[in-house]
C-alpha cells in the first residue's frame, strides 16, 4: 500500500487530497442548505392559506355592506325587470356570504380554508353568529316573499334586521380580520427568528471550514508550489540545452511547417518550371481538371482553365517572383469538360538557393463551399424579402384595425348618443306646458334618457386612454377601469392586486399592457358574455404577470394559430392582442375550452432601468 502511495505523481496526490477536502466543504455547506430550505418550505406550507383567509374575512364584510344596501335599493324600484335583476344579485350574494361564513367558522376545503381552532376567533364568531342569522333570515324573507310577488315591497321590518345588526357585524368581522393579521404576524416573526438561527449555524460552519478546511490547504498548496519551483531551477540547465538545439533546427523546421500546412490542406499538387511549364502532375489533380494524360510542356495555366482571361491572369501570378514567400489565391476556373471549379492555389517556390527555381502548386477544391456560400446568400436574400413581406401584411391589418377601430367609436356615438340626443331634442321640443300631466311624465321620461346618454358617454369616453396610466401607472389604472366597467356593464368584474407597492414601468408597456387587458374584458363581456370576470396582477422581479378569468362560455383555440385575412372574419381583436405583447418582447397565453370560460395571461419581463417604485 506505501508502495502505491509512492508511485502516484506529487500533481495526482495533492488533487485527490485537495478534492476530498473540497467535497467534505461543499457537503457540509449544501447539507446546510437543504435544511434551512426545509425547515423555510414547512413553515410556509403551514402559513399559505393565511392570505386568503384574510381576504375571504374581509370580503365578508363588503357582502354584508352590498346585501344591505341592495335591499334598500329593491324597496325603491317599482319595474318588475329591474327588481327581477336585482333579486339575481341578492341571491347570489347570499349564497357566497353564507358559504364563505361557515368556511371561515368550520374549515372548508373548496375555499382552501382550514377549521378554525383558536378559542379567541372561536369566541368571535359566537358572538357574530346571532348577527349573522338575523340578517341571512332578513334577506331570505325579502327573497322569499318577492319569489310570490314580485311586486310585493320590501318590509320595514326586514330592513330594520339588517341596519340594526349591520354595524356590529362590521365590528366583528374587524376583530377577526385582526385576529388572523396578529395570529399571521406573530408566526412569520417565528419564521424570522428559525431563518437568524440557520443563518448564525451557517455562518459557523463557515468559520470551521476556513479554519479546519481552506487554511491547511493553503499551506499544502504553499508548501507543493514551493516544491515545484525547486524542481523548475533543475530543469532550467536542461532546458537551455535544448533551446540550443532547437536554435539550430529552426530555419529547417520554419520552412517544413510552411510546406507541410500547405500540403495538410491540399489533396492536389503540381510541379512546374519557371517558365510556367508542367514539370509533374498529380493523378487525382488531372481527374479534377478532366484530363487522362499530363501533357508535356504544356503551360499550367493553359491546363488549369479553358478560359483565355482566366489563363491570362494565371500567367501575370506565375511571373512574379517572390523569395521565401508562399502566395496564396482563390481562383475560379473552367476544365476541359466545361465544369466551373473554384479552388484553393498555393504557389510555393522552390530551390530558393538557385536562381533557377522550381515551383510548387497546391490546391484544394472549395467549389462546394462556394457555392454552398452562393445558397446561404440567396437564402439569407429570400428568408429578407419574405419577413418583410410579412411586416406590410401586419402593417396593413393593423391600419385596417385601427379604422375598424374608428368606425366602431363613430358607430357607437352615432347610433347610441347621437340617437338619444335626436330624442332628447324632440322630446324638449314636444313640450306643451299647458298640459302639466303629459309634461311631467315627459320630464320624467327625459330624466331617463339622460341618465342613458350620460351612461353612453361615460362608455365611449372610457375606451381613450385612461388618466390614471400615465398619471399613476398600470396598477391604478386597470383597478379603475374594472370598477368602472362593472358600473357601466353590470357584470361582476373583480380586481385582485398581489403586489404590495404601485410600481412603475417603461410607459410603452404599460400602454400595451393596459390595452390588452381591455381588450380581453370587453371580449368576456361582449362575445363570452360572462357574468363574473377576475383581474389578478403580480410582480415578481423580472416579471409582471396579468391574468383575466371568465366563466364566459369559451370558444375553440384552434383558431389561435390562423391569421385573419380581414376584420369581417374575426379574431382580429386576437391578432392585435398579440402584435402588442409581441411588440414589448412580452408572452401571451390564451386558454379556452367551450362552456367552462377562457383564462388569458400576459407575461411581460420587466428591465431593472425601466422601473421605479411609487405609490398610487
Amino acid at each position: 500500500m506505501a508502495n502505491n502511495e509512492q508511485n502516484i505523481p506529487l500533481d495526482t496526490a495533492t488533487f485527490i487530497r485537495i478534492r476530498k477536502w473540497y467535497l467534505l466543504a461543499l457537503a457540509a455547506i449544501a447539507l446546510t442548505v437543504i435544511i434551512a430550505q426545509v425547515l423555510i418550505q414547512l413553515h410556509l406550507k403551514a402559513q399559505s392559506g393565511d392570505s386568503e383567509l384574510i381576504n375571504i374575512a374581509g370580503r365578508q364584510r363588503a357582502f354584508s355592506q352590498k346585501l344591505t344596501k341592495e335591499t334598500l335599493l329593491l324597496k325603491e324600484l317599482n319595474n318588475p325587470e329591474d327588481k327581477k335583476m336585482v333579486l339575481s344579485e341578492i341571491e347570489k350574494t347570499l349564497a357566497v356570504w353564507k358559504v364563505s361564513h361557515v368556511g371561515l367558522h368550520l374549515g372548508d376545503a373548496s375555499f382552501n380554508l382550514p377549521y378554525e381552532d383558536d378559542p379567541k376567533v372561536q369566541a368571535l364568531f359566537k358572538k357574530l353568529d346571532p348577527h349573522h342569522s338575523a340578517m341571512v333570515s332578513a334577506v331570505e324573507h325579502v327573497l322569499a316573499t318577492h319569489k310570490q310577488d314580485i311586486s310585493a315591497s320590501v318590509q320595514q321590518n326586514d330592513i330594520d334586521a339588517l341596519l340594526n345588526n349591520e354595524r356590529s357585524f362590521l365590528n366583528l368581522m374587524d376583530q377577526i380580520v385582526n385576529e388572523y393579521d396578529a395570529r399571521s404576524n406573530e408566526q412569520l416573526q417565528k419564521l424570522k427568528q428559525k431563518e437568524y438561527w440557520l443563518l448564525a449555524f451557517s455562518l459557523l460552519i463557515l468559520l470551521l471550514e476556513i479554519f479546519v478546511i481552506f487554511r491547511p490547504l493553503s499551506i499544502q498548496i504553499k508548501n507543493t508550489i514551493g516544491h515545484l519551483i525547486g524542481k523548475d531551477e533543475e530543469s532550467k540547465g536542461q532546458l537551455e540545452k535544448i533551446q540550443n538545439l532547437y536554435d539550430e533546427k529552426e530555419r529547417s523546421l520554419k520552412e517544413l511547417q510552411e510546406l507541410n500546412f500547405v500540403i495538410d490542406n491540399a489533396a492536389l499538387f503540381a510541379s512546374i518550371r519557371k517558365d510556367g511549364s508542367i514539370v509533374f502532375i498529380s493523378k487525382k489533380f488531372l481527374d479534377l481538371l478532366g484530363l487522362e494524360t499530363t501533357p508535356v510542356n504544356k503551360p499550367i495555366s493553359e491546363i488549369l482553365t479553358t478560359e483565355e482571361g482566366q489563363q491570362s491572369y494565371l500567367k501575370e501570378v506565375l511571373k512574379i517572383n517572390r523569395k521565401n514567400v508562399i502566395r496564396t489565391e482563390e481562383l475560379q476556373v473552367v476544365n476541359a469538360k466545361d465544369t466551373n471549379l473554384w479552388l484553393d492555389m498555393s504557389i510555393v517556390p522552390m530551390h530558393q538557393s538557385s536562381l533557377e527555381q522550381d515551383i510548387l502548386i497546391l490546391c484544394s477544391d472549395i467549389t462546394e463551399r462556394k457555392e454552398n456560400q452562393l445558397k446561404v446568400q440567396q437564402l439569407t436574400k429570400q428568408n429578407f424579402e419574405e419577413r418583410m413581406q410579412q411586416k406590410k401584411l401586419q402593417a396593413s391589418q393593423i391600419v385596417e384595425g385601427q379604422e375598424e377601430e374608428r368606425k366602431r367609436i363613430a358607430k357607437d356615438i352615432h347610433d347610441g348618443i347621437g340617437q338619444m340626443l335626436t330624442a332628447l331634442k324632440f322630446n324638449i321640443e314636444s313640450i306643451d306646458i299647458e298640459d302639466q300631466a303629459k309634461t311631467g311624465e315627459k320630464i320624467a321620461y327625459l330624466k331617463g334618457l339622460t341618465s342613458d346618454l350620460i351612461k353612453g358617454v361615460r362608455t365611449a369616453t372610457f375606451n381613450l386612454t385612461p388618466p390614471e396610466l400615465s398619471d399613476h401607472g398600470i396598477f391604478p389604472a386597470i383597478h379603475k377601469m374594472t370598477t368602472e366597467l362593472s358600473k357601466l356593464t353590470g357584470k361582476t368584474v373583480l380586481f385582485k392586486n398581489k403586489t404590495d407597492a404601485n410600481i412603475r414601468f417603461d410607459s410603452l408597456a404599460e400602454t400595451n399592457i393596459y390595452r390588452v387587458t381591455q381588450e380581453a374584458v370587453n371580449n368576456a363581456i361582449k362575445y363570452a358574455e360572462a357574468n363574473y370576470i377576475l383581474v389578478t396582477l403580480n410582480y415578481s422581479y423580472p416579471i409582471l404577470s396579468v391574468v383575466i378569468d371568465d366563466d364566459g362560455k369559451g370558444f375553440d383555440d384552434s383558431i389561435l394559430g390562423k391569421l385573419p385575412k380581414n376584420s369581417s372574419e374575426g379574431g382580429m381583436g386576437l391578432f392585435f392582442m398579440k402584435e402588442r405583447i409581441d411588440y414589448i418582447n412580452g408572452r401571451l397565453f390564451i386558454n379556452s375550452e367551450l362552456g367552462k370560460g377562457t383564462r388569458v395571461t400576459i407575461n411581460y419581463k420587466t428591465e431593472e432601468n425601466k422601473i421605479a417604485n411609487g405609490t398610487e
